[in-house]
């Protein structure tokens, strides 16, 4: 392999996805592509029961939880939250104290028929796991995605638990946004390797 610094960082970002480890509440292990047929059986779940899907994150996965959110209630049909606009995180930061930011949305508006998905680079910021402690208080489902140590704290804690194995965020951020592109584009049942013309998600032709 060419050692140029691009060849490396898009061959260790290939690596950090494909060899992403997943397992249960329990520890049981499971391969990936069972992992995501799970994971997107829990969304169907959530749609079937007219639930919600909350996602939450700091920094950068709090814009991958924005970017999802908007695609997921669009394009997947799924009400999904995110709670990472900066009127309401520094209200209730303010009043409430950062580390119960998301928390304290999930319990106003959490219920039993509703999916809590964490995205932590760290698995260990206190505001994601107050809110994965508050989604158990709600009898919600949880699935996290983590990533640098393995034995972060997030990373056991949810139904299903999607773990990085990487050194460095920005492979780990990448890695996670790329996954949470693939969960939902097989809910929709989305194959790029299938399809010759290029997708457009307006629900009307571009004007020319």
């Amino acid at each position: 392999m060419n050692k140029s610094y691009f060849n490396l960082y898009t061959h260790s970002l290939s690596k950090a996805i494909s060899e992403t480890e997943v397992n249960t509440f329990q520890g049981r292990k499971l391969t990936t592509p069972l992992g995501f047929d799970e994971l997107c059986a829990l969304s169907k779940e959530v749609q079937k029961n007219e639930g919600q899907q909350f996602i939450v994150g700091n920094g950068a996965s709090a814009g991958i939880a924005n970017h999802m959110a908007l695609d997921w209630t669009k394009n997947g049909k799924v009400k999904t939250h995110s709670f990472a606009n900066a009127p309401m995180l520094t209200a209730l930061g303010n009043d409430l104290g950062f580390d119960d930011a998301f928390s304290s949305v999930l319990d106003w508006y959490g219920s039993t028929n509703d999916l809590l998905i964490s995205i932590s680079s760290s698995g260990n910021s206190p505001n994601i796991l107050n809110a994965i402690k508050m989604a158990r208080k709600k009898g919600m489902q949880v699935v996290t995605f983590s990533g640098l140590k393995p034995d972060n704290q997030s990373r056991g804690l949810g139904d299903l638990n999607f773990y990085i194995k990487a050194k460095t965020y920005g492979i780990v951020e990448c890695a996670h946004q790329a996954l949470m592109h693939c969960w939902l584009d097989q809910f929709m049942g989305i194959e790029e390797w299938e399809i010759d013309a290029h997708q457009n998600m307006r629900q009307t032709p571009l004007e020319v």
